[in-house]
């Protein structure tokens, strides 16, 4: 009787043996196929954002952003106010893009005014 972990490399019983022509790390390899090349830095890849760029500035830059689209959509009305050449639909659009993206910018303000709070409220 065999133990568990044991496996024969042969069982003469059943009459099989076996193959010479492969060896144990070579019997789970597809033919024809290689090992996978290592993984690095695809050529011609820049990173998304500089390194050298703080939190802080990327919360300001975001900030300025939702301004700029706030004073676009005030430019809007009231060009289209003036009689100029805006429809009502462009300055509609203006306002509920500046509006979106001041909610998105005052819920992450509440996610980061709760994630310091929390930070505060642990115990060293």
């Amino acid at each position: 009787m065999f133990p568990l972990s044991a496996i024969p490399s042969a069982m003469p019983a059943q009459g099989i043996a076996p193959r010479p022509e492969i060896t144990p790390p070579d019997m789970f390899r597809a033919p024809g196929l290689d090992a996978p090349a290592p993984l690095g830095q695809p050529d011609g890849v820049a990173p998304a954002q500089p390194a050298a760029e703080s939190f802080g500035n990327l919360l300001g830059r975001m900030v300025g952003e939702v301004n700029a689209s706030q004073n676009a959509a005030t430019d809007a009305i009231h060009s289209m106010q003036a009689g100029g050449n805006v429809s009502l639909h462009q300055a509609v659009i203006a306002m509920e893009e500046a509006n979106v993206s001041f909610q998105l910018m005052v819920e992450v303000r509440n996610r980061l005014l709760e994630s310091y709070q929390e930070i505060m409220r642990m115990q060293i």
